[in-house]
């Protein structure tokens, strides 16, 4: 059964069609982390519109003239537009878009222009969103074009394209950062039953490129141990190239993560796990909460001004990587996989309930789970020892959502218990005392029993349920 290639993107596609479709010329942004799917997108985009892709390396500017002009050249059909030699990326584009074969074809349709790493031609030159600048003013805003700038590294993106003092930042026309796939999208991908599904979402998350590697005709047990713990695995390396490329110190953010990991959710726990002073791990924290890799929590009631912040990470393949397979690397180097296999199936369990808060959080937040509910905040609260994991609020309505989730299969009688400890610990949350609309939800693994609680007026929802979206 061969696995998909390109699956959902309805929305990105026609952000990109509807800005095709305007009467103007185009720059857009188009941001993403590593294996995310972007090439696929343009490339699914520009299917039947002329334009040029263009793959940028980390060659520095005379290479990369070189070979985009090859690129061009073929567009236009014209071996001699690549046999000159430019000598800026301006000179490039102004004779692109002054060449007899570009007018004629813009005429007909708009061309666009993907100028796909856009972050690698930065990273030789700083100037480059500079020179970019003055070629969109001087040529490109002028013309029939679209042109598309796109990267995986989403700190220069963020900065050197998107940020405020970019020369870029007022030319862009439109901007968008791709997203892993929701949830259910993963059914696509592997024919597991739902239990495998919501577990191969608790390692990958929703990464296309990661679920790829997956072979659908082996077990969730084998893929794991054959792409993620495996000397030479694709999986097995990944993050350290993804930390590698992100950032300038990645020693000092795989200490932070590796101590998230382990269950320091707090600037004085990093800080002791890691040995680094306050200020430098809560300048990385802030950059890896900006880059939506770790979630900077406070409780959903407290006011912006909250200074005891706890710090989860997110995404689901680096928090699997780091609470696994980082600190077993000894064992997994030297072959001793199935050792390390039983000590992660000991484990596993506990981390599949803190994973399955995620997911539930995730499900919520983009309405695939309780979609009929509205919130203007989402997310856990805690005070003192008392902990809920997750709390919807709306302001406009007064309608509060207290939902606990469960990693396990439940008995009529524990989901009940469970359910009345919820409500107990619902008093303490200070929100609207005495004029609020309370509801009440348990999120397991398994309910079998969930009708009848149901019934008496509980949500109730189980993975049968969650198996029943997008379907």
């Amino acid at each position: 059964m061969p696995q998909q290639l390109f699956v959902n993107r309805e929305d990105e596609l026609g952000f990109l069609e509807e800005r095709y479709r305007s009467d103007h010329p185009e720059l857009l942004v188009i941001s993403g982390r590593r294996r995310v799917g972007k090439t696929e997108l343009l490339l699914r985009f520009m299917d039947a519109k002329p334009g040029i892709y263009y793959l940028a390396s980390e060659e520095g500017d005379a290479p990369n003239i070189r070979d985009a002009s090859s690129a061009f050249a073929r567009f236009l059909d014209d071996p001699n537009f690549s046999r000159i030699s430019y000598g800026s990326w301006e000179a490039l584009f102004t004779a692109f878009i002054n060449h007899r074969e570009f007018i004629r074809r813009s005429r007909e349709q708009k061309v666009v222009i993907a100028l796909d790493e856009f972050p690698a031609l930065i990273a030789h030159n700083r100037a480059i969103p500079s020179l970019f600048q003055k070629i969109w003013d001087l040529a490109l805003s002028h013309a029939p074009v679209m042109l598309i700038l796109s990267g995986s590294s989403i700190s220069i993106m963020e900065t050197a394209v998107l940020g405020y003092a970019s020369p870029l930042y007022g030319r862009r026309t439109g901007q968008w950062q791709v997203e892993p796939l929701h949830y259910p999208c993963l059914r696509k991908f592997l024919p597991y039953r739902e239990e495998d599904i919501a577990t191969t979402w608790f390692v990958l998350g929703g990464i296309p490129g990661y679920l790829q590697r997956f072979d659908p005709r082996m077990s969730f047990w084998q893929n794991v141990t054959d792409h993620m713990l495996r000397k030479g695995a694709y999986l097995y390396g990944e993050a350290e190239i993804l930390l590698n490329y992100e950032f300038r110190e990645p020693g000092n953010y795989m200490s932070i993560f590796r101590a998230v990991a382990s269950g320091c959710t707090t600037v004085a726990k990093i800080c002791m796990a890691t040995g680094l002073d306050k200020s430098m791990v809560s300048k990385y924290l802030q950059v890896l909460s900006r880059l939506h890799i770790v979630r900077d929590e406070i409780p959903v009631t407290a006011s912006p001004e909250f200074r005891r912040r706890q710090y989860r990470i997110v995404d689901p393949y680096l928090h699997f990587w780091f609470r696994f397979i980082y600190p077993n690397r000894i064992d997994l180097e030297a072959g001793r996989t199935d050792d390390v296999v039983d000590r992660i199936s000991r484990d596993f369990p506990v981390y599949c309930g803190e994973l399955f808060e995620y997911l539930v959080h995730d499900l919520v937040r983009n309405r695939l789970l309780l979609s009929d509910q509205r919130f203007t905040h989402l997310g856990r609260w805690w005070f003192r020892d008392q902990e809920i994991d997750l709390v919807g609020l709306d302001e406009g309505s007064g309608n509060i959502l207290f939902i606990e989730c469960k990693w396990s299969t439940l008995t009529t009688q524990e989901a009940s218990a469970i359910l009345a400890r919820l409500r107990e610990k619902a008093r303490d949350v200070r929100w609207r005392d005495g004029t609020r609309s309370e509801q009440y939800c348990l999120i397991a693994r398994s309910v079998p029993g969930k009708g009848e609680l149901r019934d008496e007026g509980w949500l109730v929802f189980d993975l049968e349920d969650i198996a029943e979206i997008g379907t």
